[in-house]
């Protein structure tokens, strides 16, 4: 106790803000309930979280001055739906109604800000707050990103969109949080965009050292603090409501001690703030499940020191997180703005960076964004459906179940113990469950919107057909290959056929460019790629001809048999003299020089300047200690290696195969000299320019990692000769470009430079760029200069009982086959395109066979079939969202206020006429000459392709506020701006017209004209022309 008296004194006579008054202390009951991590959402709701709400609801409306905040609403929604009595509802109504229980951020979960993408971050958010807005019409201002492990500045940017008006954090350095404690500055105005600047900025709120938990281990009480529940017990509560580690109850003996504790605190707590209120978090992980033992404490204390205020100079209120901010916002002060730096990466001590969790369960990350690529596909593909066939055969309730599992599973992973990689191997499992069952219910859905018959005037897709016998005739599939994005593409993709023949016919029966080849991947399959040009949403009919037999004529189609050439394996220790026997690689746009003595990539010389760059791929490892008592250790979170990195290989294997649609290069890298199987490789396609209308600047490459050897980490590294000076560039959740400069730290600065790739990366010097493009999140590092570094997999053990008690050591032997695109030129060239190709990387055209390979049939009637018309945005806009939410709630608020408290059954079907429409600009200010410019837009003509708009109203982010309505708290800073939004209004087709800045996302609800096709055959086939 010397320690403490000595370290409140000092504080104490430190403090300054409002000396003769009592500082204001709001304690804020909440529960962190972590969406997975170590137990799984079915667990955690058995053990404990069904009971937080029930425990909350019912100990709240015993006593007014009560308060609690909830976050994460997946835990919220499920108690809802499953155990809430009427009784509860009716109280957790009231409760809300009276602000006395607060729901804050209001997503699905609490995110991670590091390795989650933009498109999903939206979709968590807009989940949760429709189920809110339509249930008890409030909308979260406030956020609590108390845990994800370290801050973006894209987040901020979301929520003040959302209409937030504070933004609360917790997690970032730990050097960096003591400067900012010490110098009172853990309060600012973030403009976390620097295009948008003070139109989106936000007051931002960070924890101080204690975080969100309240002080544990009391001297006096033999347990848990301020925490009189206990612990939560797993798999089942006690039947007698005694858990572990309760502490000692309240008492006329015990309460002077608490108070002396709380007090001294709250003291230490407020001197590192401007103003005297204390935002004291009353709960850590997993509380309240018992609020009738916590409350029942909490109240007599609150009492005795409020009794007692004069002595001690503090008082105490429950409060919500609202009434903690309205006091900070009426304190008027004048608060410094924090441009659009973030904190990343987050450090806990000198030897715990958190850059691991960059890398962590790759698969996992992996098929988190193919999901939400797949959901995103189906949205948009449902939306044009129900707007031309609103009474078509595809059950309108059926298809929006199937998204509405994607959604929820999409949004589950993005908790910031998920698609981290940071959770138990239960808990990856299931989340792989959840998105694997959901997408595969999203693509029935998507099979049934291309398959079953529009119109009972149409013929099927598949048209009508008759076998031929007696005469030899190849296999026939079809295919349907749909671009989910609005803008027209012509791009190259991969059918994995049985035969070695083939040939390719688009649905007018014309033949398409394609090349086939053995598969990458196996011995027995073939890779078929085909040219594919496609208009904005558009899908087409693709017919596959295989056979063993070749074929010749027209009948036959324009396909090219592309075959291999092996180059014999390398030694990396025979490879002392390099560059000596080059062989070049040449498409429009690069010529790729790889060395016959190494099997290496040598280097790329973009031919639009002429520019040669010295550029070599292969991977490295590093080692990781396993042993706590030998040194630091690298787990899910943290990455520590025992040194530099070191070759993960010993000799490559090459393959080029050249073709007339692409060149592909495969490169395996084995482990061992003699290994029979390959450890790593290395996949590249160079497309060839056919017709001129490829993008020749795309290198796609794929590969193939593990198993791993255990306690190592693996890096594709590319090393350049451009002079970057260990300066790279990486994207904020997929938003914008984040610069990030080598620092030299006196401890771990390896791990401390490393940066989470969300979408992109790239260095650069003063002529040229090279940058990767990614279809999942990866640690990314410049460790030397020209180096680009992608941490691609990692495997872990340790031997530290708090891993091994919680089953978290990362022991993943799986093997890992990710993508990513290069692209190499002028900064001027790779600005006007690398955003858009993360996008199209992301966002790929969706391959939906529709039959199994059979034999051949003819074409009764051979007839072309008219294409869906195209929806096409200028290049520099990207059409974010195109969906059908199916939360009911009028856009009044008043009348829907009305009706939620009318008392009346408040069970509403789901609208399947309002349609949610974002458009993003993608550039910066001054990014590009041109593409950086506002873009006017008449929304009315640009989505004539889906129907005639009838409504446009603008909304905030997640649709819940009419953005004319919307007035978000201003907060004073040095240069006095203030917020400003301009929204589209005005009658005719201005009404329709919109200009969106750079980097601005708008947010719509559509209506379109009701149309019903499936009564009115005969004007399907005139919407076809």
């Amino acid at each position: 106790m010397g320690n403490v008296a000595v370290v409140v004194f000092f504080l104490c006579c430190c403090y300054t803000a409002g000396e003769n008054e009592p500082i204001q202390t709001f304690v804020i009951p909440h529960s962190h309930m972590d969406v997975g991590w170590v137990y799984t959402i079915q667990e955690s709701m058995h053990a404990y979280a069904a009971n937080v709400y029930t425990s909350v609801t019912e100990e709240l409306s015993k006593d007014a001055d009560r308060r609690f905040i909830a976050v994460e609403q997946e835990f919220f929604r499920l108690w809802w739906d499953t155990v809430a009595t009427d009784l509860h509802k009716k109280q957790v109504r009231q409760l809300v109604k009276e602000g006395r229980l607060e729901f804050i951020i209001g997503g699905q979960v609490m995110h991670d800000e590091a390795v989650t993408d933009l498109d999903d971050e939206i979709l968590q958010m807009t989940e949760g707050h429709g189920f809110l807005y339509e249930t008890f019409g409030v909308r979260p201002q406030f956020s609590w990103h108390v845990d994800p492990f370290g801050a973006s500045a894209t987040t901020p940017v979301l929520f003040a969109l959302a209409g937030f008006n504070a933004h609360l954090i917790s997690r970032i350095d730990y050097d960096l949080k003591d400067t900012m404690q010490k110098n009172k500055k853990l309060q600012f105005v973030w403009r976390g965009s620097p295009s948008l600047k003070e139109k989106q900025q936000i007051f931002t709120h960070t924890m101080d050292q204690f975080s969100y938990c309240t002080p544990s281990h009391l001297p006096f009480s033999n347990s848990s603090g301020f925490y009189w529940n206990g612990v939560a017990l797993f798999p089942d509560p006690p039947k007698n409501g005694v858990y572990p580690n309760m502490s000692l109850p309240v008492t006329k003996e015990t309460v002077q001690a608490y108070a002396k504790t709380m007090v001294e605190n709250i003291k230490q707590r407020a001197a590192w703030f401007r103003t005297n209120h204390v935002l004291w978090p009353w709960g850590c992980d997993k509380q309240f499940y018992n609020s009738s033992v916590q409350f029942n404490n909490m109240d007599p204390l609150m009492k005795y020191i409020n009794q007692n205020s004069k002595e001690f100079g503090v008082t105490v209120q429950y409060a919500t997180l609202s009434e903690y901010f309205q006091a900070i916002h009426q304190s008027n002060l004048v608060w410094e703005p924090r441009g659009s730096e973030d904190f990343l990466p987050y450090s806990t001590e000198p030897h715990q960076a958190w850059t691991g969790f960059y890398a962590s369960r790759n698969v996992l990350k992996g098929v988190a964004r193919q999901a939400s690529s797949q959901l995103h596909a189906a949205e948009t593909l449902f939306t044009r459906y129900r707007v031309r066939f609103p009474d078509g055969p595809v059950t309108k309730d059926w298809a929006l179940d199937k998204l509405r599992a994607l959604r929820w599973a999409v949004s589950e992973v993005q908790h910031h113990d998920g698609i981290t990689g940071t959770e138990s191997p239960k808990v990856a499992d299931m989340y792989l469950q959840h998105l694997v069952q959901a997408t595969m219910g999203v693509e029935e859905l998507l099979a049934a919107l291309i398959l079953l018959p529009h119109n009972l005037g149409l013929p099927s897709i598949l048209g009508s057909r008759y076998q031929r016998k007696g005469v030899h005739q190849p296999l026939e599939q079809h295919v349907i290959i749909y671009n989910p994005l609005a803008w027209n593409t012509t791009t190259i993709v991969n059918v994995t056929v049985s035969f070695p023949i083939a040939a390719v016919f688009d649905d007018d029966g014309q033949p398409v460019p394609a090349q086939i080849q053995m598969a990458a991947q196996s011995n027995v399959s073939y890779d078929l790629f085909i040219v594919v040009e496609l208009g904005g949403l558009q899908h087409r009919k693709y017919l596959i001809k295989s056979s063993e037999k070749k074929c010749s004529g027209r009948k036959c189609g324009w396909i090219y048999e592309a075959k291999g050439v092996l180059f014999e394996r390398r030694n990396i220790w025979d490879s002392m003299k390099t560059g000596r026997r080059l062989l070049p690689v040449i498409n429009e746009c690069y010529k790729l020089m790889f060395d016959q003595d190494t099997n290496l990539l040598h280097s790329i010389t973009y031919l639009q300047e002429q520019r040669r760059v010295l550029v070599t791929q292969d991977f490295w490892e590093y080692h990781a200690n396993g042993d706590t008592k030998a040194g630091p250790i690298s787990d899910n979170y943290i990455f520590s290696a025992n040194g530099s990195a070191v070759r993960a290989y010993e000799a490559v294997e090459m393959e080029i195969i050249p073709g007339k649609i692409m060149t592909e290069i495969r490169q395996h890298f084995y482990r061992g000299e003699s290994d029979k199987d390959y450890t790593y490789s290395i996949t590249t396609r160079v497309p060839e320019c056919f017709g001129s209308r490829l993008r020749c600047h795309r290198l796609e490459q794929t590969y193939s990692l593990g198993p791993l050897r255990l306690n190592t980490e693996v890096v594709l590294r590319t090393s350049s000769s451009l002079r970057n000076n260990r300066t790279l560039y990486t994207d904020d959740n997929g938003y914008q470009m984040m610069e990030r400069r080598y620092r030299k730290f006196n401890n771990n600065t390896l791990a401390r430079n490393y940066f989470p790739m969300v979408r992109a990366a790239y260095i650069e010097d003063e002529l040229s760029r090279l940058v990767l493009v990614s279809d999942r999140a990866h640690g990314v590092s410049s460790q030397a200069n020209g180096q680009l570094e992608v941490m691609l997999h990692r495997r872990l053990w340790n031997n530290l009982p708090w891993s091994l008690g919680y089953n978290l050591t990362l022991n993943d032997s799986s093997v890992v086959r990710p993508t990513l695109w290069m692209m190499l030129g002028s900064i001027s060239v790779t600005s006007k395109l690398y955003q858009r190709e993360a996008i199209e990387l992301q966002h790929r055209p969706v391959i939906m066979p529709i039959d199994q390979p059979q034999r051949s049939w003819r074409e009764k009637e051979p007839r072309g079939s008219s294409p869906v018309r195209s929806v096409v945005l200028p290049p520099n806009l990207h059409l974010l969202s195109l969906s059908i939410p199916g939360w009911n709630y009028s856009s009044d608020h008043d009348v829907h206020l009305s009706h939620i408290n009318s008392g009346q059954d408040l069970h509403s079907e789901p609208d399947f006429d309002r349609v949610l429409l974002r458009i993003m600009h993608l550039f910066e200010e001054g990014e590009d000459p041109e593409l950086s410019k506002p873009v006017t837009i008449n929304l009315k003509d640009a989505l004539q392709g889906i129907g005639e708009v009838k409504e446009l109203e603008e909304r905030s982010l997640t649709g819940t506020w009419d953005i004319t309505r919307l007035q978000r708290w201003n907060w004073k800073t040095a240069e006095n701006l203030k917020t400003n939004h301009k929204s589209c209004s005005g009658g005719g087709d201005e009404a329709f017209t919109v200009t969106i800045s750079p980097k601005e996302i708008r947010t719509f609800f559509v209506h379109f004209a009701s149309r019903n096709f499936w009564a009115y055959p005969s004007s399907v086939k005139t919407d076809n022309h």
